[in-house]
């Protein structure tokens, strides 16, 4: 049998022009639509719907593939429709100042509040040390103060009359009060005293202790007299704050009236003003110690958490740096003094927060990057609540007392953009992720190529040229884009999802066209912008066909050998992935039926490569050792490669090149091969075809293309076929072919010229082909082995009879 090369126009799928009805991307209505994801947008819509516990969605899917447009624009579809949530106050506990109180108000209240509370203290700024400087005040302070001294100097004054008429006088003394005896309204002086007879002195004595008695009495009443004026001063200072504070209070009370809680809490302010008036008089000073060093109006402020007065719809929230405490919120402290204190006014909300009554996005990798984040998330889905900790507290790491905010009520959607890699490993190590995320939206990583696809992904590339603000494309740029689009894809029949990527493109191209000044952008401008992004990442790649050219890196382009092959080889760093020739060699002998995989023995070998040796190795004793012993040893090997192997790949070549070392039949080293075999000898599909192609062809071409150069890829990849113009022209011309190959035996016709021989009814080979080659050879390693184990059997009874 005898396979044609591909014809050039089976190598690449152009996009005509022509199919576009317009002739610049200016005439071209914005794209309204996602397209290709219908699958993830479906998910995205239930699970905004869904208001039970638990499902929260998680958008996975490749960076680049548009996953947060398409979840931002559904939602904000949704969230316009949807009630703006509460607003969120935290304001003083005046019964536990550690435990701020929670508030809850309609939208656009909460900074009401704020505000009428600011005007409140401002007013009692005033209106309070007005009340109290104003002289109605003074007249009745004045009165109490007089009334409570009249009592004390009345009490003394009777006693000292009384004194009087009984003949003893009632001293006032800078240390107190005494009683001396008179005579002809003259105080007694002690040695005037001590001449009168005994009886008088008693009986004087007796009197002034019965006056003194009276005193004490008088005495001990003063404190008692003293406690009912201040207590009349406190009553007259609170009929006097609350005639300052009542009508001011009384509006708030009404303006709230809906509020309960509010309702309570104003209670609880106007019960406080009116105990620390006197805090009022002082507003100049700062608040005595205590209450964590709170100002001396901080208690009587309201911290608006949460404002949606000027929302319309539920929020949407983005947090880019989901921390713990971006997340959950934050108390914060102040120095002052060498130590650090706090309030509720120091409050700050959590992303959670913000998004409370909406929707919340997280960069999943990001947010498992941070320590407690992933764990406070759960915990605060799992309680429907948010409760502010530090990490301190949660770990019992901070011995002092801290604030401890009263809980508020959660009620969000939690949207996780992330790849697969990482939901599945979510999935399989976390029990409580399946619980919280019950929801999945995979996104495409590549869309159908058809008419209308390709009519709708103009009209995407138009509304990316107006939202980037580039140079309107020509329809035969559109066109290249598309072309390079499923070059992306690696399918002729796809086109990539990748956004970023044909963005990037974009952005590029008209980068290239402002350079030369032109007015839009052209398919040239395209295509330049295309071999301007190769050339930026082919250091290593040049390096590498500068030694194979070099003759450093042995890599034959022509001529024929046995048992070598040029291999394909794909390396990737990064973004940027290129191929290289790898010469494969096979060497056999007589063995036991092993076929060693040298990169494996030196721990340079992937699983999946071993694997498909070991493939290989089943499809030799398959089909050539199905009724005798497979007596082969084989080594294949990697030449000149020193770093690790994985895939499959190269398990045709490694076929092919053991099977032409085994038949002693050249290989065409103008050829190069890439493939998946199988048990049976079939031909499988691989990745990065056209990349494959390009490296082989750019070697040859460098060389100097000779017509009988090419590349042998299996006939599953044709429909994946992308290949740059350089190789198309020349295919086209014959100096350069490609070969679509279903099996191995394909393969090797073309790569030796050989028939391969297929069996006929009684399962006899052709003499001559390449099957008849193997199986003589098998054949024959298989009676050489059996000779050496009779001899060896011989030498061994020989052995025995010497022995007995």
């Amino acid at each position: 049998m005898s396979l044609a090369p591909l014809p050039a126009e089976r190598l690449f799928r152009p996009c005509d022009p022509a199919c576009f009805p317009f002739e610049t991307t200016e005439g071209v209505p914005d794209l309204d639509q996602f397209i290709g994801q219908d699958r993830a947008e479906a998910a995205i819509r239930f699970a905004a719907g869904m208001r039970h516990d638990g499902y929260n969605l998680y958008a996975l899917g490749p960076a680049g593939t548009g996953k947060r447009s398409l979840v931002e624009q559904l939602l904000r579809k949704r969230a316009a429709q949807e009630p703006v949530p509460d607003d969120w106050c935290y304001v003083h506990n005046f019964a536990a100042p550690h435990r701020p109180r929670a508030l809850r108000l309609p939208a656009g209240r909460g900074a009401r509040l704020r505000g009428d509370m600011v005007r409140l203290v401002e007013e009692l700024r005033v209106a309070i040390p007005g009340a109290f400087e104003a002289d109605q005040y003074r007249t009745r302070v004045e009165a109490i103060h007089a009334e409570y001294g009249e009592r004390q100097e009345k009490a003394l004054r009777e006693l000292g009359d009384e004194a009087a008429a009984h003949g003893i006088a009632l001293l006032r003394m800078p240390d107190g009060f005494v009683f001396a005896p008179i005579r002809e309204g003259k105080v007694l002086s002690p040695e005037e005293y001590e001449k009168l007879p005994d009886d008088e002195k008693r009986h004087i004595d007796a009197q002034v202790a019965g006056y003194q008695a009276r005193l004490e009495e008088i005495l001990r009443a003063i404190p008692k007299w003293r406690r009912e004026m201040r207590e009349a001063l406190r009553r007259l200072n609170e009929q006097t704050a609350m005639l300052a504070v009542g009508q001011i209070m009384d509006e708030l009370f009404d303006a709230y009236q809906d509020l309960p809680d509010v309702l309570a809490y104003l209670q609880a302010v106007r019960d406080d003003v009116l105990q620390n008036t006197d805090l009022f008089l002082k507003a100049g000073e700062a608040a005595p110690g205590g209450e964590g060093g709170m100002g001396l109006f901080n208690r009587y402020q309201v911290n608006l958490l949460v404002d949606h007065g000027d929302a319309s719809g539920a929020p949407i929230v983005t947090e880019d740096h989901p921390t713990y405490n971006n997340l959950i919120g934050r108390v914060e402290h102040l120095a002052q003094m060498g130590a650090l204190i706090t309030d509720f006014t120091l409050i700050k909300p959590g992303a959670l927060h913000r998004a409370n009554g909406g929707y919340l996005l997280l960069e999943a990798h990001r947010l498992l990057a941070q320590p407690f984040a992933w764990e406070a998330l759960k915990r605060a889905l799992y309680a429907k609540a948010l409760r502010i900790e530090s990490v301190g507290q949660i770990l019992s790491l901070v011995p002092t007392v801290s604030l401890e905010p009263e809980a508020i009520p959660l009620e969000v959607k939690v949207v996780l953009l992330g790849d697969r890699f990482l939901y599945y490993l979510l999935q399989e190590l976390d029990p409580e992720f399946a619980e919280l995320f019950k929801v999945a939206a995979d996104f495409e990583d590549t869309l159908p190529r058809d008419d209308r696809q390709s009519a709708l992904y103009a009209r995407l590339i138009a509304t990316l040229v107006r939202r980037e603000g580039l140079l309107p494309f020509h329809r035969e740029a559109v066109a290249r884009v598309v072309e390079h689009a499923s070059r992306l894809a690696e399918d002729a029949e796809k086109l990539t999802a990748h956004m970023r990527s044909v963005a990037d493109l974009l952005r590029q191209a008209d980068y290239a066209a402002r350079a030369v000044q032109a007015e839009r952008v052209e398919a040239v401008h395209v295509e330049e912008a295309i071999a301007a992004m190769e050339a930026r990442s082919d250091r290593l790649k040049r390096r590498l066909q500068e030694e194979i050219l070099r003759g450093t890196l042995l890599i034959d382009t022509e001529g024929a050998t046995v048992g070598s092959i040029n291999g394909l080889s794909v390396v990737e760093l990064g973004e940027a992935r290129f191929v290289h020739p790898t010469r494969i060699t096979a060497t056999t002998r007589i063995g036991d039926g092993d076929v060693i995989n040298i990169e494996r023995e030196v721990e340079l070998s992937g699983a999946i490569h071993s694997k498909g040796v070991m493939i290989l190795a089943s499809f030799l004793a398959a089909r050539y050792a199905r009724n005798r012993p497979l007596s082969l040893t084989a080594s294949l090997a990697f030449e000149q490669s020193y770093g690790f192997v994985e895939g499959d790949s190269a398990s045709l070549a490694e076929l092919c090149a053991l099977l032409s070392d085994l038949a002693q039949v050249p290989i065409r080293q103008g050829l190069a091969v890439t493939g998946s075999v199988n048990q049976f000898g079939q031909v499988q599909a691989i990745g990065a075809v056209n990349e494959k192609i390009e490296g082989f062809f750019d070697i040859c071409a460098a060389r100097g293309l000779t017509g009988e150069q090419g590349v042998l890829i299996p006939a599953a990849n044709v429909k994946h076929l992308m290949l740059a113009r350089r190789v198309r022209e020349a295919c086209a011309a014959g100096r350069f072919h490609i070969y679509a190959v279903e099996t191995v035996d394909e393969a090797m016709e073309i790569l030796t010229g050989v028939p391969a021989g297929l069996p006929d009814e009684e399962g006899n080979l052709p003499e001559g082909s390449i099957n008849w080659r193997v199986a003589a050879q098998l054949y024959e390693l298989s009676l050489i082995r059996q000779e050496f184990a009779g001899a060896g059997r011989k030498r061994g009874r020989k052995s025995g009879s010497r022995d007995r």
